[in-house]
């Protein structure tokens, strides 16, 4: 059984009863420390990791009494059995021994059997209390890797293996001693095709690893039903495990294989393996919440993504409808939206707002399904009167979007997209940063657009010349029409706004190809 023997302290001025405890605990399975006073005593148990401190009263430098006190004031060690082995009797020396901490006495000589009774009781109860705590700090760690889980939740970017390795991080054996965790781990994970990946965890040179693992498995388990379950195993009854092929395949790179503690489901496998001591049920439920919440957060992504699919798309169908009456009817709305993740990229924008931005700028002239469609389609030049009518959909497009928090940055657009840096914009008039950005941001690469396709007032210009309209003017565009930054960033992408339009341009060409 791969199990640490237990360490017992034995702190005794006299070599002869040193060389009895040890001839008796030895054989018995114990690791036997020696110390010759409290002085040693307090430096061993610093240094190591002890089970049960076997400790005499009268010794020179530091006694006893004062030892055991030091060993019950060090928080590390308040849970450390100490017994007196002495051959005080007096009722005032027990209370002494009690008031230091002491959890037993026996009186010398002491009966063989009966220590070693002491003993096993005192393991057992400290093995349980090291339970307890190890139950309270893991509870601590689920209850912060949850609350850092959530911290650094991106739905739209969720990736379950990274988080995997963080809570890897949590549960493997970082340093000798410590046998609450496991020394390595082995995953399983399905891919998009439903193929198991393995990998596997050590900790290595200060850091926990993963490393591909070659496993020709692509089922952790024959499970009924393929009912998610956890499962442990102990040295006794490994090799009657289930799990044995993986166990075999673990063996060629850690050698000697005990203890294991696993997940299984579908979707993912985890097999902590080789815990210094014997796993309990606890274990299985400690790595069961530890899966779980990786699994609820891969869970909650699938449904946000859904969403979010479902809110591009009902935006997307929004804007097309605000282009049927419009002359251009290709992918000006997908070009638009690419432009401006451009921009805003070119302009440090956060990532949020590019992702945004690029969705939410396509129902800019969402407002134009209020214009009368002889209007947009009118041949000539537009009266006074049809023009006003024309420079309110601005307004209609923000009353189109309403109040929902999610299409605050549309309205905005909607709105502002008209306004231009020196103020002779419309519906407002607002000027410089009186306009939001992604007002200013629009209003340049919509221009770009519509100078680069056909209207019936304009032919459709190359993108040299509309270049030079937008940086240079034509007297109906100038430059002093936009954000000085902005323009600054159109001149340093203009090439690829070429190749956003003519990457659109070239679907639209292929899709009416195919048409009857």
């Amino acid at each position: 059984m791969n199990t640490i023997r237990p360490k017992i302290l034995c702190v005794d001025d006299e070599t002869a009863n040193l060389k009895l405890l040890e001839a008796f605990l030895a054989p018995r399975g114990y690791e036997v420390i020696k110390a010759a006073n409290g002085r040693e005593a307090l430096e061993k148990v610093n240094e190591q990791r002890m089970d049960l401190v076997l400790l005499d009263v009268m010794m020179p430098e530091m006694n006893g009494f004062e030892a055991c006190k030091k060993i019950k004031e060090d928080e590390k060690h308040r849970n450390l059995p100490v017994v007196m082995i002495t051959a005080l009797r007096s009722t005032e020396d027990r209370i002494k021994g009690i008031e230091a901490g002491a959890d037993d006495f026996i009186s010398k000589p002491f009966d063989r059997e009966d220590l070693l009774a002491r003993i096993k009781m005192l393991l057992r109860v400290k093995e349980l209390n090291d339970r307890l705590r190890f139950a309270y700090d893991n509870i601590n760690n689920l209850i912060f890797l949850g609350e850092e889980m959530i911290k650094t939740f991106d739905p739209l970017n969720f990736d379950l293996l990274s988080k995997i390795d963080t809570v890897v991080g949590q549960i493997i054996r970082k340093a000798e001693g410590e046998d609450e965790r496991p020394q390595a781990l082995i995953l399983g994970i399905s891919d998009e095709s439903h193929r198991r990946q393995w990998f596997q965890y050590n900790f290595t040179s200060g850091k926990v690893r993963r490393a591909p693992l070659e496993l020709n498995i692509h089922r952790c388990l024959v499970m009924p039903g393929d009912e998610p379950r956890t499962a442990f195993s102990n040295s006794v009854d490994i090799e009657t495990s289930d799990i044995r092929p993986i166990i075999r395949t673990v063996e060629a790179t850690v050698k000697t294989v005990s203890n294991v503690v696993s997940y299984h489901s579908r979707e993912i496998c985890i097999h902590a393996f080789n815990y210094s001591r014997e796993v309990t049920e606890y274990d299985a439920s400690v790595l069961n919440s530890i899966v779980m919440h990786s699994l609820f957060l891969k869970s909650m992504s699938a449904q946000v993504k859904d969403t979010d699919d479902a809110f591009a798309y009902t935006v997307h169908a929004l804007a097309r409808a605000a282009e049927v009456n419009d002359e251009d009817t290709g992918n000006h709305i997908l070009r638009v939206g690419e432009y401006c993740a451009l921009i805003s990229k070119q302009l440090s924008m956060p990532g949020k707002f590019i992702n945004i931005i690029r969705i939410q700028s396509q129902m800019h002239d969402v407002g134009k399904i209020h214009i009368p469609p002889e209007i947009l389609k009118k041949p000539g030049k537009l009266t006074a009167e049809e023009f006003e009518l024309v420079k309110k959909h601005p307004e209609y497009g923000t009353k189109i979007l309403g109040d929902h928090v999610r299409f605050t940055l549309a309205r905005t657009i909607a709105l502002t997209h008209h306004e231009r840096w020196d103020g002779s914009g419309y519906p407002c008039g607002l000027k410089e940063e009186q306009i939001p950005i992604e007002g200013r941001i629009l209003n340049i690469v919509d221009v770009y657009d519509a100078l680069r396709n056909k209207r019936v007032y304009k032919p459709a210009f190359d993108h040299e010349t509309t270049y030079r309209i937008i940086t240079e003017g034509d007297g109906r565009t100038m430059p002093h029409h936009f954000d000085p930054q902005v323009l600054r960033a159109f001149k340093e992408t203009a090439s690829r706004f070429e190749e956003i339009y003519e990457s659109y341009s070239d679907e639209d060409r292929s899709r009416n190809s195919g048409c009857a």
